[in-house]
């Protein structure tokens, strides 16, 4: 098996039990560790959180910060834990860097702390898009991987989906 580093850098996924549709995530800590042992999580895989925020006030800046940790990780595969909102504008920004590795992003649209989440699946699939997927970019959300240029996200539908 592929060892798999996992960046978090908050988004819906980990944001708190006190979670609203179409509001800012808050952060009560990171549900992310909780998560990988509930999944019974090999432990090839190793976890590094970067930052909690709601993706909508992710900046260049972070982008930066997030593309020099994944260039840094002796690991050639990685997950990264990203908001919805800003996901394809990272998984763009990412692409364009050419960092010769597999990057999966994934989010949820409903939080791992709340009823019903999309989270914990999504997590999972994301790990195994990251072994199994070539060198690229790539974003991984309920079951469907997409390719940066080729997906947006429906606010409406609350999914990400093809542009055709």
């Amino acid at each position: 098996m592929k060892a798999v580093r996992i960046f978090t850098t908050g988004g819906t996924i980990d944001s708190s039990s006190t979670y609203e549709p179409n509001k800012k995530c808050e952060f009560e800590g990171t549900y992310v560790p909780g998560m990988l042992v509930q999944a019974r999580v090999p432990s090839y895989i190793t976890l590094e959180p970067l930052m909690q925020k709601d993706s909508s006030d992710m900046t260049e800046k972070d982008r930066k910060l997030i593309s020099k940790r994944i260039e840094s990780a002796h690991e050639s595969s990685v997950v990264l834990i990203h908001g919805t909102d800003t996901i394809v504008e990272t998984a763009r920004f990412l692409e364009h860097k050419k960092l010769n590795k597999t990057i999966v992003l994934v989010g949820s649209f409903v939080p791992f702390s709340q009823e019903h989440s999309d989270a914990l699946f999504n997590l999972g699939y994301a790990i195994a898009a990251a072994q199994a997927m070539p060198e690229g970019v790539w974003i991984a959300m309920n079951g469907e991987i997409f390719q940066p240029n080729g997906v947006r996200k429906n606010k409406q539908k609350q999914v990400l989906e093809r542009i055709t």
